[in-house]
């Protein structure tokens, strides 16, 4: 019998969820909301001044769906989309899964390099992007041993998605598909390697849409959310597209580069309840309002991920907007944030506690828990956990074990249970024997007034002993001087233990970082 149908239940560790033998997320998401009497309410609001109902949601997902069927993908093909934040985007995901299509959006920040190993690894059957990026994708699409039967570019004179697809059918019955099926891929952003496809099932939007969304967050239909970071990224695709979708919420799409003025603009026009943004992006804005006066009266809550905040920026946050940022830590290979602060709950400088849902645990380097307060490697396990790295069982193997995920960070617990990052396992530092985190250095450098940016990485002295490294970007960078640098040892020494003040500091213009904002901090050693 096809019903897609799920039984969730709530408890006091998080939602529990019974599936149906045949189950597609998209009848979840999409068709759920046409039964529930929300047709008419808006689903998406653009930037650009675009507005789409659930109704007008559902019938663009289900025409999609039939020209994909209709232009020879069938069941468990692959797709790419290297698409902007647009509808477009909701009706090529949404379409594909309620098909047994198999989307994979993917960075649109990458190279041609990049486009055509995902291209050959995930032995796509189709490609379909944004006219932007297609200076990347075409190239790669000829260099590919792979060749996509179907390739277009959604938005143009010539192949415009929503006109191909008004001649399909708005009804389209969903394909049957299993809870535990493949349904989409999310590529990590290949910062030390290439990109890695992490396999998500029809259940993980669900795990992370209750356990996060509703459970932590309180994200509820009235609301309206708002995400600097961009769909294809994990945390961008929860805060932009599932999470205000199975709330029945609006969202707002902004297809342009994020800044301080771009943001703060829609911020005020488009009055969203719920911010999502990065700790760069939150230290630039907060540059930005010494200058300028912006109304942020509609916002609850503001949500920070993809690196750790540092502490002074909380502060400087609440002081200056009378908001609380909730940081938390979350990966592609989770889908979203399985470690948060709470606008009830929240401890300065952590991540917060397990979110419900998920368990945790501290490996030292002889695999055994640490004893509490001491650091070592954090491993996660959650109903929302990818199923494998796509084409990569050694690099699966040695990450994912008995549905655990090392996720290649390194934490503490402290006595309250508050989870506190160190670094990644790669970059934490052993200074004269002892490890070191190199977090804990930027954040007490950010501390002072003239540091926007920091990133701490060991070198080598003159007896070949590792000491902190720390590159900065000054807020104005003609404050460039030698007190500076007077000012800000002394600020180490005084507030960090004594042998974790920087031995050297070098001033730059900008920091290597990831699309999601995470220092490179590879690229720094």
């Amino acid at each position: 019998m096809k019903n897609h149908n799920v039984s969730i239940t709530e408890a006091q560790d998080g939602f529990e969820f019974e599936f149906s033998d045949v189950f597609n997320v998209a009848v979840s998401f999409i068709d759920r909301h046409l039964t529930e009497g929300r047709s008419d309410r808006i689903a998406i609001r653009t930037t650009s001044g675009e507005e789409v109902t659930y109704g007008e949601l559902a019938a663009n997902v289900n025409r999609c769906g039939n020209f994909f069927k209709s232009s020879g993908l069938t069941k468990g093909n692959r797709l790419i989309m290297v698409v902007k934040d647009c509808p477009e985007f909701f009706y090529i995901f949404w379409g594909s899964i309620k098909a047994g299509i198999i989307p994979i959006p993917i960075n649109t920040l990458l190279r041609a390099k990049d486009y055509r190993f995902i291209i050959d690894n995930s032995e796509c059957s189709a490609v379909l992007y944004s006219p932007e990026y297609k200076s990347e994708i075409e190239p790669a699409l000829k260099m590919a041993q792979n060749s996509p039967a179907l390739s277009i570019s959604i938005q143009g004179e010539e192949k415009d998605l929503v006109q191909l697809i008004q001649k399909s059918p708005a009804d389209l019955e969903a394909a049957e598909t299993h809870a535990d099926d493949e349904c989409f891929f999310l590529y990590s952003s290949g910062s030390t390697g290439n990109p890695k496809g992490a396999v998500h099932c029809h259940k993980d939007m669900m795990y992370t849409s209750l356990n996060y969304g509703v459970k932590t967050l309180g994200i509820n239909e009235n609301d309206v959310t708002f995400s600097a970071a961009k769909l294809f990224f994990a945390y961008g695709l929860g805060n932009g597209m599932h999470f205000p979708l199975w709330a029945g919420a609006t969202t707002i799409l902004f297809d342009g580069r994020p800044t301080p003025d771009t943001i703060f603009d829609a911020i005020e026009k488009f009055k969203p309840t719920i911010y999502f943004g990065v700790p760069t992006l939150y230290g630039a804005q907060l540059l930005n309002m010494e200058e300028k006066t912006w109304d942020l009266s509609s916002i609850r809550t503001c949500v920070s991920a993809g690196e750790a905040l540092p502490p002074d920026l909380f502060r400087r946050w609440q002081e200056k907007t009378d908001l609380i940022i909730l940081d938390g830590i979350g990966s592609t290979e989770i889908l979203h944030i399985f470690i948060s602060n709470r606008s009830d709950d929240y401890c300065l400088g952590s991540s917060g506690r397990l979110v419900p849902g998920y368990q945790a645990k501290i490996l030292g380097d002889d695999n055994n828990p640490v004893k509490q307060g001491d650091a070592g490697k954090l491993w996660i396990k959650g109903g929302s956990t990818a199923k494998c790295y796509w084409n990569n069982p050694e690099k699966t193997a040695a990450t994912m074990q008995n549905e655990w995920l090392n996720t290649g960070d390194t934490y503490y617990q402290d006595d309250n249970g508050y989870y506190h990052y160190c670094g990644r396992n790669d970059d934490m530092l052993k200074v004269g024997g002892i490890w070191c985190s190199p977090f804990e250095i930027e954040a007490k450098l950010i501390e002072h007034p003239k540091v926007l940016e920091a990133a701490v990485v060991g070198a080598p002295d003159d007896q070949n002993l590792i000491k902190p490294k720390a590159y900065l970007v000054l807020k104005n960078p003609e404050d460039q001087s030698e007190e500076l640098e007077k000012e800000l040892l002394q600020l180490c020494k005084k507030g960090l233990a004594p042998y974790k003040y920087p031995r050297w500091f070098i001033f730059q213009e900008t920091l290597p970082m990831t699309a999601t904002g995470k220092i490179q901090r590879f690229k720094l050693r």
